[in-house]
């Protein structure tokens, strides 16, 4: 029956839930296969619905096959019928077919703690979600707690350039205004040092770090989005998850394994404390 969660069979200790709804990533980098890393690290027990199939490895994405919506809204249901979930996170959401079913199931049915992360274009350069799929992701930001767009995702859904800080701000208190309870706009593009900017609670935090020397990697936005649902579903605050999620994330670029011939994916073996 939708809604029912049932008890656990048999004696066990408590264990917090975290969701990732993403597309899949066969090479392990980013994607659901980053997201179940980075709950484990974290100490939560991940759960996955899968949006879209994918045909990558760390050199770039070679094709993308979407799961058709009436499937992903049917591994979602089965999920939140079944564990109590404690944040979750949104990633990859490839067609706007998808995009409206997920609005509309979220307006019937909202999902805890959720972080949108808008992913559009792979770390590669190469493109994941259909054209007209970021007008149709805008009308998910009510819905999210925290929305964590990178500078050209940020742009494509404030319809307005997003080129520093200035226009991290800016872009921060539109999306804000577009629904979102919070916004971190990620300045890992940003020229000179990687300055990420949270709106939350109307205060506006410029948040400096030292840029990691790890060459080109991929599934930073994965991580670190799955890192903040991750320490949200163990209860901490937002800014004290965004916080915590951004210290994890700069250790996985230190150690950042070479693997394979292209993009080094995160070593999420790294302390999430």
């Amino acid at each position: 029956m939708a809604g029912h969660r049932t008890e656990p069979a048999g004696p066990g200790p408590a264990i917090a839930v975290a969701l990732s709804v993403a597309g899949s990533d066969p090479s392990g980098g980013a994607g659901i296969q980053a997201d179940l890393k980075t709950f484990h690290a974290f100490g939560v027990y991940g759960a996955a619905v899968i949006t879209t199939l994918t045909v990558q490895n760390t050199r770039g994405v070679q094709a993308v096959h979407p799961v058709a919506a009436d499937v992903v809204l049917a591994q979602l249901d089965a999920v939140d019928d079944d564990l109590a979930i404690g944040a979750a996170k949104l990633g990859l959401v490839p067609t706007v077919a998808l995009a409206e079913a997920l609005g509309e199931r979220l307006h019937r049915r909202p999902l805890p703690r959720l972080v949108v992360d808008p992913v559009l274009v792979a770390g590669s350069g190469d493109a994941l979600a259909a054209a007209g799929t970021a007008a149709a992701l805008r009308a998910l930001l009510p819905h999210a707690l925290l929305v964590t767009p990178n500078l050209a995702e940020a742009a494509a859904l404030t319809g307005r350039p997003v080129e520093d800080v200035a226009g991290m701000r800016e872009a921060a208190q539109a999306l804000v205004d577009l629904g979102a309870t919070a916004a971190l706009v990620k300045g890992g593009h940003l020229p000179e040092r990687p300055i990420d900017v949270l709106l939350v609670d109307g205060a506006v935090h410029e948040l400096d770090a030292e840029r990691v020397p790890a060459g080109p990697t991929h599934g930073t936005g994965c991580t670190l989005s799955a890192a903040i649902a991750a320490t949200l579903a163990g209860g901490e605050d937002l800014v004290a998850a965004v916080a915590r999620a951004r210290r994890f994330v700069h250790r996985g670029l230190a150690a950042a394994p070479a693997l394979g011939g292209g993009r080094r994916p995160l070593d999420h073996r790294v302390s999430s404390t």
